[in-house]
């Protein structure tokens, strides 16, 4: 009777230990410690259902392998280092192996398979959640690691979204999305780098795989954070710093960072889809240079080529390309062509027969060629993981060089085909190893671009521009990246500063968005406040789409023509400045366009939603954008005074403030003891500025160093050190500029320093290497005509705001100035 009653119980115990059982099968962990080899910095583990590589790369990065058989070839595209030289301390007892830098710890449970972060103090940094582990579903593979209290995760490059990923997940699957929606994931690019931030430690995660990955911050579960792929292996490095610059700088060092720009593409570009014929092209130029509007590129979309065929030209829209490109570069504009993969499957073009002769498309599993449907009918695709189809590439992008093409602008390559399902049993080359669409479609944008780079530099003898819409970890080795078709909508504008802001902690720091928006009309105080914000972001690109208004900078009245070109101008005032930080991108990978996390990464307020937009432009500029259509907004300043840009009016940091909004002006600040470079207005940079640089210095209580950095601008005699760097330090405790001796054979174009003093008290005169020079009242004119941005008392002036300025001889050698 009792087994009677007990039975169906038992039972339901028995079917839930089976079902527990069987789900157990599904999902396999590695399970406990087999064997265990260790030589040199490196550590392989066998466990009972996987095997592990464990590498010390530095002393602040750890790289982990694992996979259910046997490791294979070790290739990637994004990864160019090699470990370095650590004195790492590797042991083991029953337990575990333990792994000691002088950055880092990390220890390897063996019963079961776990591993564990920890810094040289003994805090835990990361640790796999226990019970999970990584994990293997079929193919499918996935890291989980426990969620820490109050853990922030920002980066995983361009993802929409708030700045602060906590709760959310994303996936990576490079995607051709028109007029995405400003939630909408996923979309261009793959960029599978995180940092994690928690109890005054930040940390970071590249996660290696090209393959459809997944990841999880919190998403449907408060247990752990994730990272995984539908293939391939487990593989990621783990790096630690204490400063969060310090994390990307090494991100960098094992995925590449940019090459120094040629100096125009950081000028003004104007662009729409699309300028046409060639009189059209001629007529935006010269109405540029009517209008005072200083500019340097102008952008050929689709309509350039005959049929939308790739490596043509519309002979009746552009008759005679190279007299074309000759004459605007004479006026002092570059020219960017857009190119797409898709090469039209039509008998008798060069281009395609050219393909087929060499035989370098991507194929299906059969062996015959891929063929998807894009702007020209059907197309075959170059497989650009093959060398035979680099080679191929590099070869007709020499055509358009040929014709006086600056600029080569890589677009759809996500691959981004009508219907947008390209078949998972095309294969790729992948070095003589082949792959499928699987793996390969993430790494598509950036094998495009690297030939690109590689043909357009080789042609011209001097620095290409690139730019691309979709990407892999590393692309910005190569190209600049945009933010693809966004919106002319409020909320886009925000986004697309998020959007960079991301990229700039994953890598990117040469990023722009479709200033104005791409799909639709903006109102005139939207595009007015955009025109604003492009004037302080890295690539500053003005672009709408086919079918919408035009939208250059005179088209939307007199007075949004006042506020473009009143900031325009001051981006050309500032390029110093700006090729400066772009320099020290390209030394540490620290980005120009900085989320205010990447200096106070402990601070919550900047992860605020409130304050999530604001951002920095180089070390010096803070900026707060804003809807157009607000009349107020509050503004977080962290720690630091911070002068109001226009005002020279003094806030303090760790507080918020109310301010009023104005459309003529946008909220800029810059931080005390910041020194900033600017030269004299030009219209392009082919004029040279005046001989005089003007340095900004703002009283601050610390010491400062600025690199300045010069060059020719274009050719590559800078990577045979011919340039000028020089330190620039602000010793406020000594009250002491100094500047260094420069670096490098490059003369400065330079002849006098202008020191503008902001802040300091007034005195009549300053001394340059022991001798008086005499100080002189200075005005405030960042704008012209100044359209100053009043916070009706919500800045607090200071009474040593005071601007003075002198003039001084630039010399070679070392220049102590007294302040």
């Amino acid at each position: 009777m009792i087994f009677r009653k007990l039975f169906p119980a038992i039972s339901l115990i028995l079917l839930s230990a089976l079902h527990f059982q069987v789900s157990a099968q599904q999902v396999k962990t590695p399970g406990k410690v087999k064997t265990v080899s260790i030589s040199g910095q490196q550590v392989k583990i066998s466990t009972e259902h996987a095997f592990a590589e464990i590498t010390v790369y530095s002393p602040a990065i750890i790289r982990v392998r694992m996979d259910k058989q046997p490791l294979g070839n070790d290739f990637s595209y994004a990864v160019i280092a090699r470990p370095v030289a650590t004195a790492a301390q590797i042991t083991q007892n029953s337990n575990e192996i333990s792994i000691t830098t002088d950055s880092l710890r990390m220890r390897i449970s063996k019963h079961p398979f776990a591993i564990s972060f920890f810094s040289p103090s003994g805090d835990v940094i990361s640790e796999d959640e226990t019970g999970l582990t990584t994990s293997w579903i079929g193919d499918e593979v996935t890291t989980y690691k426990k969620m820490q209290e109050q853990e922030r995760f920002i980066g995983l490059g361009e993802k929409t979204g708030n700045l602060d990923r906590k709760g959310e997940g994303y996936t990576n699957w490079n995607s051709d999305v028109f007029g995405y929606a400003a939630n909408r994931d996923p979309i261009y690019a793959t960029v599978p780098f995180y940092i994690g931030i928690h109890h005054h430690h930040n940390y970071g995660i590249f996660f290696d795989n090209s393959f459809h990955s997944d990841f999880n911050f919190g998403a449907s579960n408060n247990r752990f954070s994730s990272f995984g792929a539908r293939g391939g292996e487990m593989n990621y490095y783990f790096i630690y710093h204490q400063q969060m610059k310090d994390i990307i700088s090494s991100y960098t060092s094992l995925t590449g960072r940019m090459p120094m720009p040629p100096l125009w593409s950081l000028g003004y570009q104007q662009n729409r889809y699309s300028y046409y014929p060639d009189t059209e092209v001629l007529r935006i130029a010269q109405t540029l240079r009517e209008k005072k509007i200083p500019a340097d590129g102008i952008t050929l979309d689709i309509h350039y080529m005959d049929a939308y065929k790739l490596f043509t030209w519309n002979r009746e829209r552009f008759p005679q390309p190279k007299q074309l490109t000759d004459r605007l570069k004479d006026m002092g504009f570059r020219v960017t062509v857009i190119v797409d993969p898709g090469i039209k499957a039509e008998a008798g073009y060069a281009a395609y027969e050219s393909g087929r002769k060499e035989n370098i498309f991507i194929k299906y599993s059969d062996g015959q060629n891929y063929t998807g449907q894009v702007w020209p009918g059907w197309c075959h695709f170059p497989d650009f993981t093959s060398e035979k189809g680099r080679q191929w590439w590099r070869g007709q992008i020499k055509s358009y060089i040929r014709e006086g093409v600056s600029g080569i602008w890589n677009d759809m390559n996500e691959i981004a085909t009508w219907g947008q399902k390209m078949p998972n049993n095309v294969v790729f080359d992948y070095e003589g190893h082949p792959i499928t669409h699987l793996q390969a479609h993430n790494l598509y944008g950036l094998q495009m671009v690297r030939a690109s780079y590689d043909g357009a530099r080789e042609a011209l003898q001097q620095r290409p521009f690139l730019l691309t819409r979709a990407a892999y970890a590393g692309s910005q080795r190569y190209s600049a990246l945009w933010t693809g078709d966004n919106r002319a909508e409020e909320d886009h504008m925000l986004l697309g500063i998020r959007l960079m802001n991301s990229l700039g902690v994953s890598g990117f720091s040469f990023t722009g968005m479709d200033v104005g928006g791409f799909t639709g009309n903006p109102g005139v105080s939207l595009y007015a406040r955009w025109m604003q914000i492009g004037a302080f972001i890295p690539y500053f690109r003005n672009h709408t789409g086919i079918n919408t208004k035009s939208a250059e900078p005179w088209a939307f009245g007199e007075e949004v023509l006042e506020i473009s070109r009143n900031y325009i101008n001051l981006r050309y005032k500032l390029l110093p400045y700006l090729y400066s930080s772009m320099y020290a991108s390209t030394r540490t990978g620290v980005p120009v366009m900085q989320t205010l996390a990447l200096n106070n990464a402990f601070d919550s307020s900047v992860y605020d939603t409130r304050f999530q937009n604001q951002y920095g432009f180089g070390p010096a500029f803070m900026i707060a954008p804003f809807e157009s259509t607000r009349e107020f907004g509050k503004i977080y300043f962290p720690e630091g005074r911070w002068y109001n840009f226009y005002t020279d009016a003094i806030t303090g940091g760790r507080q918020e403030i109310t301010a009023d909004l104005n459309i003529r002006t946008l909220p800029v600040f810059v931080k005390e003891g910041s020194i900033i470079p600017m030269q004299s207005l030009i219209q392009s940079t082919r004029e040279k500025p005046s001989d005089t640089l003007s340095l900004h210095v703002y009283q601050g209580g610390s010491t400062y160093t600025f690199i300045y950095y010069e060059d020719d601008g274009e050719s590559l005699d800078n990577e045979k050190g011919i340039y000028y760097e020089r330190a620039i330090t602000y010793d406020a405790p000594g009250k002491q500029l100094t500047l260094a001796k420069p670096a490098g054979a490059y003369n400065s174009q330079f002849h006098y320093i202008r020191v503008i003093l902001h802040g300091f008290p007034a005195q009549k005169s300053i001394a340059v290497n022991g001798s008086p020079v005499s100080l002189q009242s200075a005005a405030l004119s960042f704008l012209s005509p100044i359209s100053r941005f009043d916070p009706q008392g919500s800045f607090i002036p200071a009474e040593s705001c005071t601007v003075q300025e002198a003039v001084f001889a630039n010399t070679n050698q070392l220049i102590n100035v007294g302040l």
